[in-house]
């Protein structure tokens, strides 16, 4: 094409978001404009007071749209969508997740914009979406001229579920280490802000509260820790349904003094600055980015085998890698990390290694550039 690829990215999400929503906007933010027009378009809920996506795509002077729906199923956001694509002059539609992929297949078909997906993976609980949403969606993404695969555990489902293999690509998620890096001058203060005395060892971790989290896990991993460990002290940042019952789970333990949870952090840079050790507990992930923000921070990861951590963190080399599910691992591992420091360090090196080369934001983004370019070339 003459004129630059124009990309619609559309996403529906409530609430803060999380991990996707850092990547599409940043995609966004740093896309050649000689070469790609990207709109980004999240649907937003009338219902939904807390929603910011908006905030902070007009921080980094992304091309923002935000249709809002009059309940789950409006049918005049499908309008609006035809509307928009018809005068943006949009060639692909690249949706996001279960929703958006259900309207990204109509628009293809009412416009002839070019359909793409990523697929995320499935990590919701609730039982409309393990039985209804999310088999759906497995089923819809056949139909897609190409998904992109945010890790190979994905892929492999959407391949059982018929997808053909030539039609699928495993794209992990980067990181801009520029802007995620160490700095040893704010660690004081970081450590300060949390209330952390020079000898206490700080354990974080971020993530929404959610179920498939499991942060229930990690404070029983940490319980085992701290018992041996006193000086440890738990943080978790993130916000989501799951929080009085971590909350309970807490007390129960008896850990009202030595972890807290953090809430919703818009920005937590400081969170790892003030970092000993980052743990994640998740029993399902697509590709954590939380893992990606602790390597690239030189935070020492311990993390359990969930979706595509593995393809992030080579166990040994870059952090340590225990079972899902697995409690007593976990804490071991914790343990590890704390008890041989110079491992520990060399492992995070090796992690910012990665953040900077395999992992870093700009090879991805070329990945996804290429195949914006492959479906543009097929439309001509």
């Amino acid at each position: 094409m003459k004129r630059p690829i124009r990309v619609l990215e559309l996403r529906s999400v409530r609430g803060t978001g999380g991990g996707p929503e850092k990547t599409i906007l940043l995609g966004a933010a740093r896309a050649d404009r000689s070469r790609f027009a990207v709109t980004v378009c999240y649907i937003r809920d009338a219902r939904d007071n807390v929603f910011a996506i908006g905030e902070r795509a007009r921080t980094l002077g992304v091309d923002y749209v935000e249709p809002v729906e009059r309940g789950s199923f409006d049918r005049r956001i499908l309008r609006r969508l035809t509307e928009l694509i018809a005068s943006r002059g949009i060639d692909i539609v690249h949706a996001h997740d279960y929703k958006t992929d259900f309207l990204t297949l109509i628009l293809a078909r009412r416009t002839g914009a070019v359909p793409l997906a990523t697929a995320h993976g499935w990590t919701g609980h609730s039982t409309r979406e393990r039985r209804i949403y999310y088999p759906l969606d497995k089923w819809l993404l056949t139909r897609f001229a190409r998904v992109i695969a945010v890790s190979t555990d994905v892929r492999d489902e959407l391949l059982r579920r018929g997808a053909r293999d030539d039609r699928v690509t495993v794209v992990v998620n980067g990181i801009d280490g520029g802007r995620f890096r160490r700095d040893p001058a704010r660690r004081a203060v970081a450590r300060h802000a949390l209330g952390l005395t020079s000898d206490e060892i700080a354990v974080v971790a971020v993530g929404r509260l959610e179920p498939q989290k499991r942060f229930d896990l990690l404070l029983r991993a940490f319980s085992m820790a701290a018992r041996r460990r006193p000086e440890l002290k738990l943080f978790i940042a993130g916000e989501g349904g799951a929080r009085q019952t971590i909350e309970t789970e807490r007390e129960r333990l008896d850990l009202a003094s030595a972890a807290r949870l953090l809430g919703h952090v818009p920005d937590p840079s400081d969170v790892y600055q003030a970092a000993d050790v980052f743990v994640q507990s998740a029993d399902y992930e697509g590709t954590p980015n939380a893992v990606l923000e602790a390597m690239a921070f030189e935070v020492p990861v311990v993390a359990t085998d969930a979706g595509g951590t593995r393809e992030l963190i080579r166990h040994g080399e870059d952090g340590l890698i225990v079972a899902t599910g697995d409690e007593e691992g976990l804490s071991a591992a914790l343990e590890s990390v704390i008890t041989d420091r110079a491992a520990a360090r060399y492992r995070a090196e090796s992690a910012r290694g990665r953040v900077e080369t395999d992992l870093a934001f700009e090879t991805r983004m070329r990945r996804v550039e290429a195949i914006y370019e492959a479906l543009a070339g097929e439309r001509e």
